[in-house]
């Protein structure tokens, strides 16, 4: 038995899924998850919330979630399981904590993979107009499930490929934006990093949890911890590269396009908006350009994101269902070790929220970015605990100045978001206790038990 299967054995778990994965696998897989050109699909709605100081939103965003992947790093390395968020509060406070945790993360990773496909099914819709966003959906979600069916492995070696097509056109869309403002036909300002008159920090924290959505990417690393060569050393660095360099590419894109885009810009509710981004290429270098880049989003980086998220999201019912906490034909593995029933769980919900959040999709995101914040602050809590309280660690910014600012960014974030999915998501909180609590009133441990 190697080390990392030792320490998941001392941790009170058998190795079911299978350790292939090197540690440029996992930063590829990081990296896909993340999507480098992830602000594409947001850019009108950031751009519109902040009033133009896009760049500054996503240096914000940045900021805040640098101090949580801290927080997963150091988790990663006590407790290499695969269940992410839900396994480091579970080990880090309680069972009941971990439980609330892992439902609060669940509420992103059942509707991430339906958005995603929303995503890609809204931009395709505007490119081949005959088919139906709803068919769109169904077509990405059964392509996604299919090639995870397949094995890890084989989505590895496809991320590969899918990142390599990305970093292409963005570094493509960089270069031809450089230079038109070497030419003078774009203008850089300030604006886009401090918000101006027109803009304020207030405005920009509103538009944090959208771009938020940009960064969750570092939760879905931790997932690999049983199926990577090294464990929770392997997650642990991965980690961390990968949060800067999406940062660095984010604020970068985000800056470039908002600077190619006439001062007092505002874009129109709907359409315009989802295609803001689409436009602003299309008018100020070229619209075969244009094209390309929608065609990249939606049939390279939101397909590979969604084969990302539906292998994440499968593995969290995975290890919940392990742990008894959803039902336990969920935690069955296939003869490729990976956990297939759920992972067709995920794609049938997918299916079922695509279709009908087609039209919904700003919800989606808010919904989808509050339920990662909620667990992002209970991680934080758990970091606090564990070294702190229990450990009597003495590292005092990471285990204790870190986490607790992050946390105080996160609430102010959360405070700002949209109002709806602010209620939606303490009702779902407020579901996750109720559970809890049914669990302990009919006598139900929230501990783990053996399959």
């Amino acid at each position: 038995m190697n080390t990392e299967n030792a320490r998941l054995s001392e941790l009170g778990y058998e190795a079911q899924l299978s350790r292939s994965l090197s540690l440029t696998d996992v930063v590829i897989y990081g990296l896909i998850y993340m999507v480098p050109i992830a602000p594409i699909s947001v850019f009108g709605t950031v751009y519109n919330l902040s009033v133009g100081a896009a760049g500054a939103v996503y240096l914000v965003t940045a900021l805040v979630m640098t101090f949580s992947a801290l927080s997963y790093r150091e988790m990663a390395l006590q407790f290499p399981v695969a269940g992410s968020v839900y396994s480091y509060v579970r080990m880090g406070t309680s069972t009941f904590f971990g439980f609330i945790s892992g439902w609060a993360i669940l509420l992103d990773y059942l509707l991430l993979p339906a958005l995603l496909c929303v995503f890609a099914s809204l931009a395709m819709a505007s490119e081949v107009t005959a088919v139906p966003g709803w068919a769109w959906v169904i077509l990405f979600v059964a392509a996604t499930a299919f090639i995870n069916i397949m094995g890890v492995s084989v989505t590895a070696r496809m991320n590969k490929i899918f990142l390599c097509i990305q970093l292409t056109v963005l570094t493509v869309f960089v270069v031809w934006a450089t230079a038109l403002i070497i030419a003078g036909d774009a203008y850089l300002s300030l604006d886009v990093l401090i918000p101006s008159s027109n803009s304020s920090w207030a405005l920009v924290a509103s538009a944090v949890p959208v771009a938020a959505l940009s960064f969750i990417g570092f939760d879905a690393i931790s997932t690999l911890n049983e199926e990577a060569e090294g464990g929770g050393a392997t997650v642990a660095r991965a980690t961390i590269r990968v949060m800067w360099c999406v940062g660095v590419l984010f604020v970068l894109q985000v800056c470039l396009a908002a600077v190619l885009i006439p001062t007092g810009t505002t874009f129109a509710d709907g359409d315009e908006t989802n295609n803001a981004f689409y436009d602003i290429v299309s008018h100020s270098m070229a619209p075969w350009f244009g094209h390309v880049v929608l065609l990249t989003n939606a049939l390279i980086a939101l397909f590979a994101n969604a084969i990302a998220s539906n292998a994440t999201s499968s593995r969290l019912v995975f290890s919940m269902a392990r742990d008894g906490q959803l039902p336990r034909f969920l935690a069955r593995v296939s003869d490729h070790k990976v956990p297939r029933n759920a992972m067709l769980f995920i794609a049938v919900l997918s299916i079922g929220i695509g279709v009908l959040g087609v039209e919904q999709s700003g919800l989606l995101i808010t919904l989808v970015t509050f339920g990662a914040l909620t667990a992002y602050i209970l991680l934080n809590v758990a970091v606090v605990n564990h070294f702190i309280v229990r450990g009597k660690s003495r590292r005092f910014f990471l285990h204790l100045a870190s986490p607790v600012i992050g946390t105080a960014i996160l609430l102010f974030a959360m405070w700002s978001a949209n109002p709806h999915a602010k209620i939606l998501g303490v009702c779902w909180l407020a579901v996750g206790v109720g559970v809890a609590a049914f669990f302990k009133v009919t006598g139900r441990s929230m501990e783990q038990s053996d399959l």
